[in-house]
């Protein structure tokens, strides 16, 4: 682990000290994944066979996974497995369902009526990763807010095993989630079939959940299709920083650097510290911890773009986790939270040296998909929010309609849109003449001021 004085550095330097690794240039990843969209759009089921056999190495004869395959996954996980994975979903069902707005009705003014109402997005496509670790934690994030949401139709993708099986946890987490609808298939290959369709996946209208740099590229590629599917947030390869002072043990300092490390080539694990003493004490440890760990080629790949970074003070220190946005972000300070009131731009906050953040990944509650690469400055983590949608509505009687529409009236001809100031006097209009006609039939002889 580099170890960088960051009174020491110039801006350029500081910047360099802040940058995450790119070792595919981007340009490249998003001309590669358009050309998977495309044969996708094409050839539908079977580009999506060609695909798999080719980056998963996976002969796929059909994309759906059957009742077999659920129950076998089922019987394939322990009493002990099942009861965390239900334990787990629990969890986050209990605080994701604080998140469910309501519908509401404010009257503005006299007559004037506007309601919000909440509608859940119809179908939603649920991307859970392969890669090298099977993730049913990553179903539960995205089944569950799915479900307290109420869509009505949750398509979930995921890559095959060689063997042409979805991990057996995947499954499991998947039909306790209520999900009954997985097909075999990842990468920006799944990300196409999900936005456009094929005769075997049906089309949807938002994706949700994290991928590498291919499957970002096609989220952002089909989001920007009027055709295609909106998506979720940038969620890339894993990112923690640690911001530590001297009371952190360096045992569990190292530990949360490694946690997230272990995850991709590319993952970013930053420790902003206020001790160079410390900062040593941490890189021993990383080393020591390091060698009875089981994915040594990742972390050799990615712990090369692991430093620290010692800050005079913490006030300094949380500065500098702003400017880099983390995805996690871990205190381990005295009085933690204290420091919160700081925090400006992170997807998920960890206070104390208790709060390990696997336990965020898994079974805390939160949601684990969360902004990276710097988009916590703009984003938040996924939330039940995400799966629905507001609608907005207005009702206006006579009443209201005399008293604000010669505002709206003269608003329009501030903006010069003659067309909307006389959708709105012509009303006007017909409610004065109305007003005359009805008060002729009672014999008044004046025409009232509002009605």
């Amino acid at each position: 682990m580099r170890i960088l004085d960051w009174n020491t550095l110039d801006r350029q330097a500081r910047r360099a000290a802040l940058a995450r690794p790119q070792i595919q240039v981007r340009a490249e990843v998003t001309r590669v994944a358009a050309e998977l969209v495309d044969q996708v759009r094409r050839d539908g089921d079977a580009a999506l066979k060609t695909l798999t056999q080719r980056f998963d190495a996976a002969d796929i004869k059909c994309l759906a996974v059957d009742r077999n395959e659920f129950a076998e996954a089922r019987r394939a996980l322990t009493d002990e497995q099942i009861a965390a994975l239900e334990r787990a979903i629990a969890n986050v069902q209990r605080f994701h369902e604080l998140q469910l707005p309501k519908s509401r009705i404010v009257d503005i003014e006299t007559g004037v009526r506007c309601e919000e109402l909440i509608r859940p997005i119809a179908s939603v496509g649920l991307y859970v990763p392969g890669g090298t670790a099977p993730l049913p934690s990553t179903v539960i994030m995205l089944a569950v807010p799915a479900r307290i949401a109420g869509c009505p139709q949750r398509v979930l993708c995921t890559p095959p095993r060689r063997d042409d099986t979805v991990h057996p946890a995947v499954l499991a987490a998947a039909q306790l989630c209520g999900i009954d609808s997985v097909f075999k298939v990842g990468g920006a290959q799944a990300i196409a079939a999900l936005a456009y369709g094929t005769e075997s996946i049906p089309r949807v209208d938002k994706i949700f959940g994290p991928g590498n740099s291919w499957v970002t590229a096609a989220k952002a590629l089909v989001a920007n299709d009027p055709e295609g599917a909106a998506c979720d947030l940038p969620a890339g390869p894993s990112e923690v920083l640690v911001v530590a002072d001297e009371t952190a043990q360096a045992e569990l300092v190292a530990a949360d650097l490694l946690a997230q490390a272990e995850h991709d080539p590319l993952a970013q694990a930053i420790l902003v510290i206020d001790s160079h003493a410390l900062a040593k004490r941490v890189a021993r440890e990383i080393r020591a911890q390091r060698q009875a760990l089981s994915r040594g080629q990742i972390l050799t790949q990615s712990l090369s773009a692991c430093r620290a970074i010692v800050v005079p003070d913490l006030d300094t220190g949380l500065q500098v986790a702003n400017e880099f946005a983390p995805e996690h972000l871990v205190l381990q300070v005295k009085e933690p939270r204290r420091y919160l009131a700081h925090v400006q731009n992170a997807g998920a906050v960890f206070l104390g040296p208790w709060s390990a953040e696997p336990l965020g990944d898994y079974c805390s509650g939160t949601n684990h998909v969360l902004p990276t690469d710097g988009h916590a400055r703009n984003f938040s983590g996924l939330s039940v929010r995400d799966f629905v949608k507001t609608l907005t509505v207005q009702e206006v009687s006579p009443a209201g309609l005399f008293a604000l529409g010669p505002t709206a009236v003269t608003l329009a001809k501030l903006e010069g849109l003659d067309a909307h100031a006389q959708a709105v006097t012509r009303r006007l209009v017909a409610l004065k003449a109305q007003a005359r006609t009805s008060a002729v039939g009672r014999g008044a002889t004046t025409c009232p001021g509002a009605v």
